[in-house]
């Protein structure tokens, strides 16, 4: 088995999914883009790792270690971390320092690493102590809300928030979905209506850019191992 990702909902309203990830002999997957910042965790030849992950505005190459175990949080689009604003993260992260086998340090503090089911745990204390904190503007964007501010306002507020615009984060997120049905085994054409694209081309150019796989690799589950949970399908 070369690469096992899942994922899972989560019931917070700061967090949008919580992952697992174990890695055999592999040196590279594919990373996809995504609209969330994140915490990541993993254990390698004995060793604890953390750092912070930014938003991915496309698909790319990722070094894996081999052997490594991670765990991951996905925040909320519209939640930073008050010591780094989430547009510092966009495409690049930074690795958090002194790591212990039960600890981590984090704005100026120390936390205990979580596990993949207690990751709202510590989720709750950040937002406690103010280390990770959101823009209620951006949450009632998200919720479908349409705010008393001119559009010029509105996306600037979104993107200072996120790093995004709010058409960056729709596309990243259909395309995600897109690549879930695809990997599920609904029909490229369904695919195409069901999400809004114009037509396959279309379809086809926004999984090149943001996932890094053909519709027909999803569906055959071809391709080096990819970052994203397609129903717990591995992939050599």
């Amino acid at each position: 088995m070369a690469l096992r990702f899942t994922t899972r909902a989560s019931d917070s309203g700061w967090v949008d999914t919580v992952w697992t990830c174990a890695s055999g002999p592999v040196t590279e997957m594919t990373s996809v883009a995504t609209a969330c910042w994140g915490l990541v965790f993993w254990r390698c030849d004995g060793r604890p790792y953390a750092s912070v992950s930014g938003p991915e505005t496309g698909a790319g190459v990722a070094p894996v270690p081999a052997g490594a175990a991670f765990v991951g949080i996905e925040f909320a689009v519209g939640t930073s971390l008050r010591v780094l604003p989430v547009p510092a993260l966009v495409d690049r992260g930074a690795t958090l320092p002194d790591v212990t086998r039960r600890t981590f340090r984090l704005a100026g503090d120390r936390w205990e690493t979580p596990g993949p089911d207690d990751a709202e745990a510590l989720v709750e204390r950040l937002v406690r102590a103010g280390a990770v904190v959101r823009d209620p503007f951006v949450a009632e964007l998200r919720r479908g809300h349409r705010p008393y501010a001119s559009p010029r306002t509105v996306e600037r507020r979104f993107r200072a928030a996120t790093g995004l615009t709010q058409g960056a984060v729709r596309q990243i997120e259909r395309a995600r979905e897109a690549a879930a049905l695809l990997a599920a085994g609904v029909a490229v054409a369904e695919a195409v209506t069901r999400l809004g694209y114009v037509d396959e081309p279309h379809l086809a150019r926004a999984l090149r850019r943001y996932v890094g796989r053909t519709a027909g690799q999803l569906r055959a589950g071809g391709g080096r191992p990819i970052a994203l949970d397609l129903g717990q399908r591995t992939t050599s």
